[in-house]
């Protein structure tokens, strides 16, 4: 298992679908795919970056003769195709892909389910941060769920 208890193969799936997602929209612009194309979407899939120099040193580890116009280039491109998002630490944010939609599920105690739609989500999130006094006059923008680091919020203490 890895992050939020999502079986590895299942996060594999789909960092391989985005990937699939990027290289047709990039195909719509008449761009052709090349070799250091693919390197640069798939360490942008594979971690995560704070600007566009950490993912040009990640990509030449792997492949020297990259060079860093390139790097910049393709992640102007990225973003243009709204694959990438600045705000958002240069990681993929394929979360509106015409064709899916996304759900909630929880599980209760008694082993009953509902699902709830991004809206319920939405309101149900809105709602709880509201009421902890965490909102003081904001929306929400963005809900990433990362792997809970309990050691870190003891070194905080």
């Amino acid at each position: 298992m890895s992050r939020e208890g999502t079986p590895k193969s299942s996060i594999c799936y789909r960092v391989t679908e985005q990937k699939e997602y990027i290289i047709a929209k990039l195909k719509e612009r008449g761009l052709r795919i090349t070799n250091q194309r693919k390197l640069i979407i798939d360490c942008i899939l594979q971690n995560e970056f704070g600007c566009c120099k950490e993912i040009y040193c990640q990509v030449c580890k792997i492949d020297s003769s990259v060079g860093i116009a390139t790097v910049y280039r393709m992640i102007n491109t990225l973003e243009d195709i709204g694959a990438i998002n600045r705000k958002n630490m240069y990681h993929v944010c394929f979360e509106e892909e015409p064709t899916k939609v996304h759900s909630c599920m929880v599980q209760f105690d008694d082993q009953s389910k509902i699902s709830l739609n991004p809206e319920e989500w939405n309101r149900i999130v809105k709602a709880g941060l509201e009421s902890c006094g965490y909102l003081h006059e904001r929306n929400v923008e963005l809900i990433e769920m990362r792997e809970y680091d309990h050691t870190a919020e003891a070194a905080a203490i």
